[in-house]
């Protein structure tokens, strides 16, 4: 049986250093033997959607794109006009005046959903928030 020493070996700070170096980016060199397969970011669940969120109340922008928003009002236009024409401002009113609607409607869908308590929203709320507000349906028969 062989004898072992009673005391262990002291390191200096810049060993131990090194060594909590190489065990903590060792995962990585494996990875990058194993062909670079990396391990993807799991966020918790809601997480990403609280950052969109922010990020979207932040920001100024137009959220719909311009050139598929134009597509859909001609394409509209040409349902009870013929070769009708847009200025680009005209185009951009109705897009700003869109999305300012839009965005409340889902503002007072999601009271309704969290009236219900329910953190989900559903067809419903919508329903019922345009029923609330008075507007009438002249699309649908």
């Amino acid at each position: 049986m062989t004898k072992v020493k009673s005391n262990p070996v002291k390191y200096s700070e810049r060993a131990a250093s090194a060594i909590a170096h190489k065990q903590a980016y060792a995962h990585k060199a494996l990875g990058e033997a194993l062909g670079g397969i990396k391990k993807k970011r799991r966020w918790r669940p809601g997480q990403v959607a609280l950052r969109e969120i922010r990020r979207y109340q932040k920001s100024t922008s137009l959220l719909i794109q311009k050139a598929p928003f134009q597509r859909l009002v001609r394409e509209i236009a040409q349902q009870f006009w013929r070769d009708y024409r847009f200025q680009s401002n005209a185009v951009l009113a109705l897009q700003e005046a869109s999305e300012a609607y839009l965005t409340q409607l889902f503002e007072d869908t999601l009271l309704c959903a969290i009236h219900a308590k329910r953190k989900t929203v559903m067809c419903k709320d919508m329903q019922l928030a345009r029923r609330i507000r008075g507007e009438t349906d002249i699309f649908t028969t």
